[in-house]
């Protein structure tokens, strides 16, 4: 599938993480979005455009994308940080429109553009209270690179 233009509308949960500054890759159900804290080195969020607030309310298009949207994130990733492992977690408490916070996991710190980034939840569950510092800056470098490695 070829990507999709971005959105001209963002659902509350798109907005709240940046878009359209922070989309990755948009597709026709999803977009991939740099989450701008941190957590770990190319931590993400997993949109969907969809209006509902419930996974079992996305329609089986959607559901049918996201098995190509989690194939090209998980390539991207491992080709851009080389991840040890990888978390998706569908929490939305706060945000209710349907989404994933994608976090690469490391057993080691990673250094990119002269940072060094942890990941203080590793073993364990991801620690989301630690993030690493970065800027708008280092987020659009960030970008810039998964893009690069984008299949």
């Amino acid at each position: 599938m070829t990507q999709h233009a971005i959105p001209t509308e963002f659902n509350a949960t798109m907005r709240k993480f940046g878009a359209p500054h922070t989309i990755i890759r948009s597709y026709r159900y999803w977009s991939v979005l740099l989450r701008p804290a941190q957590v770990t080195l190319g931590a993400l969020v997993l949109a969907a455009h969809e209006p509902v607030t419930a996974f079992s309310q996305l329609s089986p298009a959607s559901f049918t994308e996201l098995h190509e949207v989690t194939r090209h994130i998980e390539t991207a990733l491992n080709k851009a940080f080389h991840y040890d492992k990888i978390n998706y977690l569908m929490l939305m408490m706060v945000d209710p429109d349907v989404h994933f916070h994608v976090l690469p996991r490391y057993a080691q710190p990673k250094s990119f553009v002269g940072l060094e980034f942890t990941d203080a939840g590793w073993p364990a569950v991801p620690d989301l209270g630690h993030v690493n510092a970065t800027d708008t800056a280092i987020n659009q470098q960030i970008i810039e690179h998964l893009q690069s490695y984008w299949p």
